[in-house]
């Protein structure tokens, strides 16, 4: 019998993940459980239990005196020394207790303490589990939709893909398979209650970490990124390694690397460019794929204005604004776009003190120059 209760262990050990000292102390528990309704109180109750092999002894420890008041706590000095002629009064006596002895009552206590305390463990475990994931990515199984909401299986525990973190215009079917960003893990009595999504930033860092080697090694960092689920997104790269180029690391080979995420995100558009400390070369290379022709920063006012040619305003500012929105939010910069012939005809380039001859970047700004706003450029701020 003991030896069918510890191969009884060490399965659980396995399928559940819960340790075996674990169960033998909940063992342990729900014996002295079972002594207290059997007895009324269990304050001098001793569990010993052999690990190796699942031999365990209960017993009492009582006070030899003359006359007995409580059964439970005392013994008599006669019935004492029956047990062992060597004891005397105020001794501690052990006493077997025998579990066979207990009733039906107790006994169905004490195995309903062993399965809470392996229903509190394997959800404390799964709890510890996941909540180590949190902004980490994973891979579920769409079951089936609740409401607006997806009910994704991630394995021994569901997550629920909320309507606001589901990318517009995405459908999923029962069985699929897709990637998510664990967003949030919370503890409940039923379990942890994982909260994942398909529409935050850090899901293209994570897909990136996970397809380019160098980023998930630290040789290419992901400096920033800006993302308009569905549509597109920016990030800014830089390489660690000079011999290392950090776009052509993340485009791959044929474009192999940024086309394998594009697809998990069901062709949301990507453009990788490549990180500035000098802010008005980050702000020309966030609004790719438009040309510029002058870029002028105020660190301190987290402004810019940006020049570009006549033919390539409306691509810098992007279909309804997108390119230029995504550039501020990827700086930290708010943008203003204006046209060479607008900047011409207010005369920005004199003010500037440039004398524009060909496209160039410039970060120069003339201390009695104010950033003109008007009506005729975009104006972009950050969210």
């Amino acid at each position: 019998m003991n030896k069918e209760l510890i191969e009884a262990l060490n399965m659980l050990e396995k399928e559940k993940n819960i340790s075996k000292a674990t169960l033998l102390e909940a063992i342990e528990n729900s014996l002295l459980t079972a002594c207290k309704n059997h007895f009324g109180k269990a304050d001098n109750v001793k569990v010993v239990i052999n690990p190796e092999t699942g031999d365990f002894s209960v017993y009492a420890e009582k006070e030899v005196v003359e006359e007995v008041e409580d059964p439970v706590m005392q013994i008599s000095l006669a019935e004492a020394q029956m047990k062992d002629p060597r004891n005397s009064l105020g001794d501690l006596v052990r006493i077997s207790i025998e579990s066979k002895s207990f009733g039906r009552i107790a006994t169905q206590n004490a195995k309903n303490v062993i399965l809470q305390k392996i229903r509190e463990e394997e959800r404390s475990m799964q709890f510890n589990e996941w909540y180590s994931k949190e902004k980490d990515i994973v891979t579920g199984i769409v079951q089936r939709y609740l409401g607006r909401n997806v009910s994704i299986n991630l394995g021994r525990v569901d997550a629920i893909l909320n309507e606001a973190e589901q990318v517009k215009g995405e459908v999923f079917k029962p069985t699929e398979r897709i990637k998510v960003l664990v967003l949030e893990v919370k503890d409940t009595p039923k379990g942890p209650r994982i909260s994942v999504s398909r529409t935050h930033p850090d899901l293209v860092k994570r897909l990136f970490e996970e397809e380019v080697t160098e980023v998930k090694d630290g040789t290419v960092e992901i400096k920033a990124i800006a993302r308009e689920a569905g549509s597109r997104t920016k990030i800014a790269v830089w390489s660690n390694d000079p011999n290392v180029d950090p776009v052509g690391a993340c485009v791959g080979v044929n474009g192999s690397r940024v086309n394998s995420i594009v697809n998990e995100l069901r062709g949301e558009k990507i453009d990788i460019i490549i990180w500035d400390e000098n802010a008005a070369y980050l702000i020309e290379n966030s609004l790719s794929p438009a040309k510029v022709i002058c870029v002028v920063a105020d660190e301190e006012a987290r402004e810019a204005l940006v020049i570009v040619p006549d033919y390539q305003l409306s691509l810098a500012i992007g279909k309804e604004g997108q390119n230029a929105r995504l550039a501020a939010r990827l700086t930290g910069y708010k943008i203003d776009i204006k046209s060479e012939t607008q900047a011409r005809e207010q005369g920005l380039f004199e003010q500037m003190g440039i004398d524009y001859q060909e496209e160039g970047v410039y970060d120069d700004l003339d201390a009695d120059f104010e950033i003109p706003t008007t009506d005729d450029y975009a104006v972009v701020e950050t969210e």
